[in-house]
């Protein structure tokens, strides 16, 4: 039987298409301990010297795991740049830092510096599952998680459409990953809340023409962070 030549037409569609921008977001490392007792929002508060010391195989996994080169991205509060300097401490060569105000954390009005047993007092609603409070809830002066995912959406695709094809690494929040989520893949509050984005994890997205596709959230490492 004759060999048979392959047709230009059987390749696969994809063959000619362009790389999809590709997404790599941190949750900041574990804040200190005297913030995790209120509801610190986007208040400007310090990383966990302890945590910092005892996750370093955490920061190794990170320098290797995320690629190189890429540019990197992050939020105007501090956590965001300790976290990366702890990451570059870490092997990964030290890059220019792109400070982006709308990957901030949710800003809690006058609920941020209360402590979340004061919360219970003030809540209207039942409280999400996995959350203080309902999804969907504003707190006075501040933002609602459908706000924070209408100011992160840009930014997710503006990065996009100015980076084609290329690597993004963004140190960012808990509430702004999970914004960047909701956008991605068109969810409403109460369905972003419902991941866990554990410090120092990894959600990757990737951004096909007009179209997001989730690859991972909350990654970490497959095997004990002491292996890195």
């Amino acid at each position: 039987m004759a060999d048979m030549a392959i047709s230009p037409r059987a390749a696969p569609l994809h063959a000619c298409a362009m790389e999809p921008t590709r997404f790599f977001l941190v949750r900041h490392a574990l804040v200190e301990p005297s913030a995790r007792a209120v509801l610190y929002g986007n208040m400007d508060v310090a990383i966990c010297d302890v945590a910092l010391r005892e996750e370093a195989a955490l920061y190794r996994w990170l320098a290797q795991r995320l690629p190189r080169p890429a540019r990197w991205v992050v939020s105007p509060l501090g956590r965001t740049h300790a976290t990366a300097a702890a990451i570059f401490a870490a092997g990964y060569p030290e890059q220019d830092l792109v400070v982006e105000p709308d990957m901030a954390e949710q800003f809690l009005g006058d609920w941020q510096g209360i402590t979340h047993e004061a919360l219970t007092e003030r809540l209207l609603n039942p409280p999400h599952p996995f959350w203080p409070h309902a999804a969907a809830d504003r707190p006075p002066g501040g933002e609602s998680l459908d706000d924070v995912r209408e100011r992160v959406g840009p930014v997710m695709e503006g990065l996009a459409e100015s980076l084609p094809g290329q690597d993004i690494v963004i140190i960012a929040h808990g509430g702004s990953i999970r914004g960047a989520l909701a956008h991605a893949i068109a969810l409403d509050a109460h369905q972003a809340l419902t991941f866990s984005i554990r410090n120092l994890s990894l959600t990757r997205l990737e951004k096909h023409g007009p179209d997001w596709r989730v690859m991972t959230v909350n990654e970490e490492p497959w095997l004990p962070a002491e292996a890195f």
